[in-house]
């Protein structure tokens, strides 16, 4: 059963995520022998589907989410499809490489490996990673963690600790990669980060069993911490990469 947590905002889920760092999808690239076809899976707001279109001649972006979809960054070579992670609908052995961004602990995993083998071609790669918190000073770093944990920790799903876990408990099929460390970087004013935290899926949650808004708790003294200069934000990322 596909768990939607993300489309009550799609308008907000777009405009405030970070984006990818371009040395991540270069990298992608670089294992691939070949670079005809990727399929980003779960690809939301399409983010990564539009990076990947800079190194192959065509990008399948697929999600369950129609309404993610119809809200997604558009370009020409870039495919969008609704469909769920473990039944794309994609011919078998066309793909040279598959990505899920922040994703894959929402998937029936068994499933969606096969899934991966069907695509894939013969030693196509599987790319998927992962980020948990941002970093952006020790003050401001405490106010987030007060709404993850505090505020809103009764709200975050079960899969959200395979992500504090960067997938550790996840087992990935196929030949594992050496892989370079990669981060999320951008600079933000305030408001910036409060639009951020407003996409969170354990935000909108609270919101609906709870009828206010938990961000609002924690918004003028991070408003204060932050001051009325931009700063710059890190969001490690746990990227695992795996041939078959």
């Amino acid at each position: 059963m596909f768990k939607d947590h993300f489309s009550g905002r799609p308008a907000e889920y777009a405009r405030y995520r970070p984006g990818y760092p371009d040395a991540l999808f270069e990298f992608l690239a670089a294992c691939c022998e070949h670079r005809r076809r990727a399929w980003d899976c779960a690809t939301g707001n399409g983010q990564a589907a539009v990076s990947l279109a800079g190194h192959f001649d065509a990008v399948i972006a697929t999600d369950a989410s129609a309404t993610q979809i119809d809200s997604a960054l558009k370009a020409p070579s870039v495919v969008y499809r609704v469909a769920p992670a473990e039944a794309s609908g994609i011919t078998q052995r066309s793909v040279d490489l598959v990505t899920v961004g922040q994703a894959l602990h929402w998937f029936d995993l068994p499933r969606f490996f096969a899934e991966v083998r069907r695509v894939l071609v013969d030693g196509g790669v599987l790319a998927v990673w992962s980020y948990a918190l941002c970093e952006v000073s020790d003050e401001c770093d405490a106010l987030v963690l007060e709404l993850y944990e505090d505020i809103t920790g009764d709200y975050w799903p079960p899969e959200r600790r395979l992500v504090e876990r960067g997938y550790a408990d996840i087992v990935i099929p196929g030949e594992a990669l050496e892989t370079p460390s990669f981060e999320m970087c951008c600079d933000w004013q305030a408001s910036d980060m409060l639009g951020y935290l407003r996409t969170w899926s354990a935000v909108q949650r609270y919101e609906a069993a709870e009828g206010s808004d938990p961000v609002a708790r924690i918004e003028d003294r991070l408003v204060g911490a932050w001051g009325s200069a931009s700063r710059s934000i890190v969001w490690p990322l746990q990227v695992l990469v795996s041939r078959f």
